[in-house]
């Protein structure tokens, strides 16, 4: 790594990524020599994908689908710790609405004064502008999987139907929380 590399840290849970992520890391690899796109671990979230599985779908995306300065990494903790410990530049975030940016702009702030590292943030396409983890569970979980083709990437359709499969033809976390992701 020389002194002068640019790292962006895109950090998430990804439960699971969404063509809205996607977007945001096509966009943000631009700016970065590196991007690190971090799967991290929310406790406060309800699991759809366990840690071993998001990496595998974002690797199997991420490397069909974007440069070679684009990787995937998994970390516990905070954010800002992980970012330090890769020598991040900024973190990337999202920002699909109105709503994400006043939560999106307070860690901003609060991340440069704890830990001095800026936010860039990226605006998703209006295609996926509504479109969250969350309301992807819920689409999911009342079975109209095939209906999420816009909004998910095929392999991510894939998994959610071999999942369902695994599952007698449910989903065991059909009731999820209405948290941000």
């Amino acid at each position: 790594m020389s002194k002068c590399e640019k790292i962006g840290l895109f950090p998430g849970t990804f439960d699971p990524i969404t063509n809205g992520h996607l977007d945001v890391i096509r966009r943000g690899q631009a700016l970065f020599d590196r991007l690190v796109v971090a799967i991290g671990h929310n406790p406060a979230k309800r699991r759809l994908f366990d840690m071993d599985e998001r990496q595998a779908i974002i690797e199997q995306i991420i490397r069909a689908e974007c440069d070679d300065h684009v990787e995937v990494a998994v970390y516990q903790g905070l954010t800002v710790d992980f970012a330090r410990s890769i020598n991040a530049t900024a973190i990337v975030r999202g920002l699909r609405n109105v709503s994400d940016l006043n939560f999106e702009f307070q860690l901003a702030l609060t991340n440069r004064s704890i830990a001095d590292i800026e936010t860039v943030f990226i605006m998703t396409g209006e295609t996926y502008a509504f479109a969250s983890s969350t309301l992807i569970k819920q689409i999911a979980a009342g079975g109209e999987i095939d209906r999420l083709g816009r909004l998910l990437p095929a392999v991510v359709i894939e998994r959610l139907k071999q999942k369902k499969q695994e599952h007698g033809g449910t989903l065991p976390w059909a009731h999820v929380d209405h948290l941000k992701d």
